[in-house]
């Protein structure tokens, strides 16, 4: 998952994104570069502690740089998106969980490097949840 699903779990604790931490079968993953990108953005010290909570169930993998990718040329995200992305691949995950549609919204319901882009609500509607 990204830094904006992290953020806002974190930032809204009636948030219905949190269902995601209580999905059965499922194994949330994210960068050590997604979780430091909403630790900066939260200024509250009781989000922060909220955040630091539901990082104790999230699995934190290393950031990728994504120096000279092939897809850097295919794909028209900014730079900062990128090593989200490589992480999520570099581990298979299934998923990549975005609510940035800014900047995701192109590759909603795209598979990149075998990765499947969708906002936490799809997934949750696929899931059931």
């Amino acid at each position: 998952m990204e830094a904006n699903v992290l953020f806002s779990a974190a930032y809204r604790r009636d948030a219905g994104l949190r269902r995601l931490w209580t999905l059965p079968g499922g194994r949330l993953i994210t960068s050590v570069y997604a979780a430091e990108e909403a630790r900066s953005n939260l200024s509250n010290p009781g989000r922060q502690s909220d955040l630091e909570e539901l990082l104790g169930s999230v699995e934190l993998v290393p950031t990728t740089a994504p120096t000279d990718h092939p897809l850097l040329s295919a794909l028209e995200l900014s730079a900062k998106d990128w090593p989200t992305v490589l992480a999520a691949s570099s581990v298979e995950a299934t998923h990549l969980l975005s609510g940035d549609f800014r900047h995701f919204g192109p590759c909603y319901e795209k598979r990149i490097e075998g990765v499947l882009i969708l906002s936490p609500a799809e997934y949750l509607s696929l899931r059931g949840g």
